[in-house]
């Protein structure tokens, strides 16, 4: 009896301690990043991975020559594989960004210029058996052993099983926005966050006088102008003030010449000094390098305008409950208002009428008053015997 009584006891605490259907409503969902190994898979279109895909935490273990360029990035792990398939073999590294701006960054950093552009993911690129292309915060380095027709459409099954983040983390660089269309060749733009990204990118620009410690962040893209090839450099930074000394900065590194310290770049040295102009648009320095002439040179960095876009946040929607007891709220108010204002109104005029017949020497109510038109019929109506007789007085 006494096992019983303590099982019933804790049987009734336990479904007191139930969480409601409200508490369950109002409870936060926490959704858990993926594991990952679920970056790639197992096995894929009669790809079999040799073993389990393994995770590497250490961009220098990823990647030793370009490990620098990698934590500027934000590289978070990595997930490495390597698939057999009928003697043939596929490598595939799947690099995990904190953002989309990261992985972005990343492939721009490893694809060079020149080469072929893919259908995978959100960008993609080739160069002969390997092909280069980012989704969300990943970035996939793919290497065959041979490539062949149906290869793009294997790695776009990787592609749709890769995460995508949201909010924030979705979102492409903003300084890309900045680089003018016309004329753009495809595939040559990067983006850097720091001096071995930029750098390894083929800034044109040393990497010490952008100041990435202030919080810089860089564009650069090749144009084909019709009098020569041309370089764009967009630098933003975080307020006009820094962008403002950088630009005097810039300008004073260009026009020292062969005597800047340090020495100009080969991008620098092989461009038509003519054609060098740096200009400033609010947080924007840019510069045009490369040998296309001084008036197309102006006319391409002209179209590079900083516009402060104000992003409004979205606002959750009602519900039509809520929107109905808020069209009931709305009437009572009109009715309580129109009720007040009526009384206030009555209270004015009648008090208004009562104080002018107290002035008057009245009562200030009228209810015993006998106001009203009458015809007084009882006056006899006689006319006077010489208004009668008598002649008129005109003759």
């Amino acid at each position: 009896m006494l096992f019983a009584a303590i099982a019933g006891a804790q049987l009734v605490v336990a479904q007191a301690k139930q969480p409601t259907a409200a508490e369950k409503k109002a409870a936060t969902t926490v959704t858990l990043p993926p594991s990952p190994a679920a970056l790639l898979p197992e096995d894929f279109d009669g790809w079999a991975a040799a073993e389990s895909p393994k995770t590497v935490n250490d961009a220098a273990t990823l990647d030793a020559a370009n490990a620098a360029a990698l934590k500027e990035y934000g590289l978070n792990y990595a997930v490495v594989a390597n698939y057999k398939r009928e003697g043939e073999t596929l490598a595939l590294r799947a690099l995990r960004f904190g953002d989309e701006s990261g992985a972005y960054g990343a492939y721009s950093y490893y694809r060079q210029n020149g080469w072929p552009k893919e259908s995978i993911g959100t960008g993609a690129a080739s160069d002969k058996n390997r092909v280069l292309f980012w989704r969300g915060d990943t970035v996939v380095d793919a290497t065959f052993s041979h490539i062949e027709p149906m290869s793009a459409g294997e790695l776009r099954e990787i592609a749709k099983g890769l995460p995508v983040p949201g909010g924030n983390k979705e979102v492409a660089p903003p300084v890309l926005d900045y680089l003018p269309q016309a004329n753009l060749q495809g595939q040559t733009t990067h983006y850097a966050l720091g001096q071995a990204s930029y750098a390894g990118s083929g800034g044109v620009l040393p990497a010490g006088l952008v100041r990435f410690d202030l919080g810089a962040e860089t564009a650069t893209a090749n144009y084909s102008l019709s009098s020569g090839p041309a370089t764009l450099t967009v630098i933003e930074y975080p307020t006009p003030q820094i962008a403002q000394a950088q630009e005097v900065a810039i300008r004073a590194y260009i026009k020292a010449g062969s005597g800047a310290q340090p020495a100009w770049s080969k991008p620098l040295t092989d461009s038509d000094r003519a054609s060098l102009e740096v200009r400033r648009s609010g947080v924007l320095v840019a510069l045009v390098s490369g040998d296309a002439t001084p008036d197309e040179s102006h006319r391409l960095i002209e179209l590079v305008h900083y516009e402060a876009n104000l992003t409004s946040m979205g606002q959750p929607q009602a519900s039509e409950i809520q929107k109905t007891a808020r069209l009931l709220m709305g009437i009572a108010s009109i009715v309580i208002v129109g009720s007040f204002a009526a009384i206030l109104l009555g209270f004015f005029l009648g008090g208004g009428r009562a104080l002018y017949r107290v002035a008057r020497g009245r009562p200030a109510s009228s209810v015993y008053d006998e106001e009203f038109i009458h015809l007084d019929l009882r006056e006899d109506v006689f006319e006077k015997p010489i208004a009668i007789r008598g002649p008129h007085q005109r003759g």
